[in-house]
């Protein structure tokens, strides 16, 4: 059988296509190389196969993925180069020091779906090219320079879901975003103005930080002008298609006198309402109405979350509606903790929420004579008294310098109080995820070492207690703080108060082991792979439970291994990390340590005591 000659010519068309696309990305990179001054860049020209060269990723014989953040590159991407990669998906150029305009050929990238450039100094518009990219799901261009309005073309990118625009120098208005993928947005700190609109109020306010845009989701409302025009009761026409007449004086006097009446019975009603209640508590009846300030829900019943210290609710003192004998409103205190106050004293307390965790709601307590308690408020604990007592005195008798101590607790029927120590820098969740932005204060190198070992020596004495002693509830949010950066673990013990539905697996999502089916029952190894999280979430900065820019759903652990497999291990740290570049082979090996703690199989981790040592020889 004799194949036509246009065939044969085809067919070597197409042959030479697929040997050429490897060689002819091979070309672009080079093309890069010759354009931008790096350290990373200096990649072995001697080899044929750029696949095999740092920060290059290949599928199918084509370049896919090209990784080189903070390499200390400079200089300007030029046309034909970057944009040649016909087949690349991730392109991570992130805290370079590359400036000029982007390239205006970067259409050709018809299968990126990452593109990361914050942290460099581009500046100009934006191209037209970078709107034809629509299979993008995740672009950053923030801590540039980029200036001109923000086109309304983002609309093109129908995938996209985040958009990240922040410290650059944008101006004009803002234009109305409607992507109906769009999970992430912000364009703090820019010269936009004028009201944030419909389609991106649902985005939180720290993503307008720093502008001059106004309504919400933000606090400052927008003035008449930058609102949709109304018509004025001049311009509406009246049944019979005539203006309503103007006001006389005389009426206008009227509603004024009216109106001063109305504000001077309303004051004279709110004097003897205050009256009444000072009669109420003089009394000493107790008042459940509590300040219009934010709801909280807790244990059904709607208590206030304060914007200022105010007394802990009436709620919590549970024992004022029960019949119960006096021997029952005492606080039980532990060892040699002083008594220096009694339940009544603790209930009399200014208090504020600091939050609600796994077992209950924590309040931050100033008794009168001014020392500070943490009391936290357990919920659905159905143990006797006895059983109780049983168990929480086995917390109180932990005692070491990383272990936040229980220094009484209060149970009746209706309420179970423990109070602690007040721990004044918070938790570690909050300073690693709260602590962001302009002005804030990133937790250094060190004091993420001293946090990460002084919370292992933590485990490691609880886990000493026995073999079958364990936390159980181990995460960021119960590594706790003092104003010396000193950590100490909170909430041992208490997943053996509560009930199951409280101690469900999702409400300790992202750090609970694989193996954990009763969170009430966590082994040693199931607390070593929690404290493996905490490692990764102090090395790359990220929540476990949040979404990851590369791959959705897949968690914290998994995700860094994802990274490390494809040998570019410096993509996992925190960008507040990658300054300190005398240390890398530090975070390296707590990041080996993360790992080895969050392996699949329990029997393959290492004990508590091994970790302690592995951070302590840092």
């Amino acid at each position: 059988f004799a194949m036509p000659a246009p065939f044969l010519l085809l067919l070597g068309l197409l042959f030479t296509a697929g040997v050429s696309d490897i060689s002819g990305d091979r070309a672009a990179l080079l093309a890069l190389r010759s354009a931008v001054a790096g350290r990373t860049l200096l990649w072995n020209v001697t080899l044929s196969d750029p696949c095999n060269w740092l920060g290059v990723v290949c599928e199918n014989n084509r370049v896919t993925v090209l990784r080189l953040p903070a390499a200390s590159l400079t200089g300007v991407i030029p046309e034909n180069t970057i944009s040649n990669l016909g087949s690349l998906r991730t392109l991570s150029l992130r805290l370079n020091h590359l400036s000029g305009a982007l390239p205006g050929d970067l259409y050709k990238l018809s299968e990126l779906r990452n593109l990361y450039l914050q942290g460099n100094q581009f500046a100009g518009t934006l191209p037209e090219s970078l709107f034809s990219l629509h299979s993008l799901v995740r672009l950053d261009l923030a801590s540039n320079g980029f200036s001109g309005e923000i086109p309304s073309d983002f609309n093109n990118l129908t995938h996209l879901r985040t958009l990240s625009l922040e410290n650059n120098q944008f101006n004009g208005s803002l234009p109305e975003i409607t992507l109906p993928n769009l999970e992430q947005f912000n364009v703090s700190f820019n010269n936009v103005k004028g009201s944030v609109p419909l389609g991106l109020r649902r985005n939180p306010q720290n993503a307008f930080l720093g502008t001059s845009l106004c309504g919400k989701p933000l606090d400052n409302s927008c003035p008449n002008s930058l609102q949709s025009p109304a018509k004025t009761p001049s311009e509406t026409p009246n049944s019979g298609g005539e203006h309503k007449k103007k006001l006389s004086g005389g009426a206008i006097g009227g509603i004024v006198i009216g109106s001063i009446l109305l504000l001077l019975l309303f004051l004279l009603f709110i004097l003897c309402r205050n009256r009444t209640e000072k009669n109420k508590a003089k009394a000493g009846s107790v008042d459940d109405d509590l300040p219009a300030t934010k709801k909280v829900q807790e244990n059904g019943k709607a208590i206030s979350e304060p914007d200022a210290a105010r007394p802990i609710p009436s709620q919590i003192n549970g024992f004022s509606a029960a019949k119960t004998d006096s021997a029952s409103k005492k606080l039980a205190f532990f060892g040699n903790s002083q008594r220096v106050f009694d339940l009544e004293e603790l209930l009399r307390a200014s208090a504020e929420v600091l939050g609600k965790g796994t077992f209950g709601t924590a309040y931050k307590a100033v008794l009168e004579e001014g020392s500070v308690v943490a009391v936290k408020r357990l919920k659905e604990v159905n143990l006797s008294d006895r059983e109780f007592k049983e168990k929480i005195e086995n917390v109180g008798a932990m005692d070491h310098q990383n272990v936040v101590p229980l220094r009484a607790y209060y149970f009746s029927k209706e309420e179970k109080l423990l109070v602690y120590d007040y721990m004044q820098m918070g938790s570690l969740s909050a300073l690693l995820h709260g602590n962001r932005g302009v002005g804030s204060t990133p937790l250094s190198w060190k004091i993420r070492k001293t946090i990460a070992l002084g919370a292992a020596r933590g485990i490691e004495y609880l886990h000493s207690q026995g073999s079958n002693t364990s936390h159980g509830n181990i995460k960021s949010s119960n590594i706790l703080l003092n104003n010396s950066y000193q950590p100490r673990v909170s909430d041992f013990g208490l997943n053996h108060l509560v009930g199951p539905s409280t101690a469900s697996p999702a409400r300790v999502a992202g750090y609970r082991a694989p193996e954990v089916t009763d969170p009430r029952r966590v082994s040693q190894q199931a607390d070593v792979y929690s404290f493996g999280v905490i490692l990764l979430e102090l090395l790359t900065g990220k929540a476990p439970t949040q979404s990851l820019a590369n791959e959705e759903g897949v968690d914290l652990p998994r995700w860094v291994q994802s990274v490390v497999r494809e040998e570019w291990t410096s993509e996992v740290f925190d960008i507040e990390l990658l300054r300190y570049n005398t240390v890398e082979d530090e975070m390296v090996q707590l990041l080996q340590l993360g790992i080895d703690c969050t392996v699949r199989y329990p029997d393959q981790r290492p004990a508590i005591s091994e970790v302690a040592k592995r951070i302590e020889e840092l």
